[in-house]
């Protein structure tokens, strides 16, 4: 039996913290896939990668391979997922560019970049009407398109308690949020589902 394996390349102590959560979600509650093993994510410098800095994108790249390989039977499908926060720029041209130079560290191995536009907190501000445990409720009904322009402002805004904390509500809200919903109304977190859909796909294939 196979199982897809992901290494996450992601840039804040927040995504560190929920990175397994949302793609084992993704995976078995939104695509119906088998338990994926996530492996300890790998933090990068954000703006270096944005930057299209060479060095940073191989360095985390090449990282990430090396782990894929340490694991036992190394033939099962794997990918290295590198996903940061757009901040604003077009995903659409920044990811095939970051993709261009890590892709160059091995032709042969799998990499997918995905970029929350403008960033991760977007996509709760996609699911918050899944969110009242966490955000207080607003006259403004929870917004269609959140994408480009709102995020943890947002959030920070209306959550419950003294403060927003990164590593203590990405991972709760992570685990809470309509994944259904915030697919429906996110391109950038669609774009996720779809990549990873389709090494889901492809390693249920190999099995049959």
């Amino acid at each position: 039996m196979t199982r897809l394996r992901i290494a996450p390349i992601v840039e804040g102590d927040g995504e560190v913290a929920c990175i397994r959560i949302l793609l084992q979600r993704v995976i078995q509650e939104l695509l119906g896939g088998d338990y994926p093993e996530v492996l300890k994510p790998i933090r990068c410098k954000p703006d270096r990668i944005r930057n299209i800095n060479g060095e940073e994108i191989r360095r985390t790249v090449e990282l990430a391979f090396q782990k894929l390989a340490d694991l036992p039977t190394p033939a099962d499908p794997s990918v290295v997922l590198i996903l940061v926060d757009s901040e604003g720029e077009c995903p659409g041209d920044l990811a095939p560019r970051i993709l261009e130079v890590a892709r160059d560290v091995d032709v042969r191995a799998d990499v997918s970049c995905v970029l929350p536009h403008p960033m991760y907190e977007t996509w709760f501000v996609a699911a918050s009407e899944s969110l009242g445990r966490y955000l207080e409720a607003h006259p403004d009904a929870p917004p269609e398109s959140p994408e480009g322009r709102l995020g943890k402002a947002w959030i920070k805004q209306r959550i419950i308690g003294p403060k927003y904390e990164e590593t203590r509500h990405q991972p709760a809200m992570t685990q809470a949020m309509d994944l259904d919903r915030c697919r429906a109304v996110s391109p950038s977190f669609d774009k996720l589902c779809r990549e990873l859909e389709k090494r889901a796909d492809a390693g249920a294939q190999e099995v049959r």
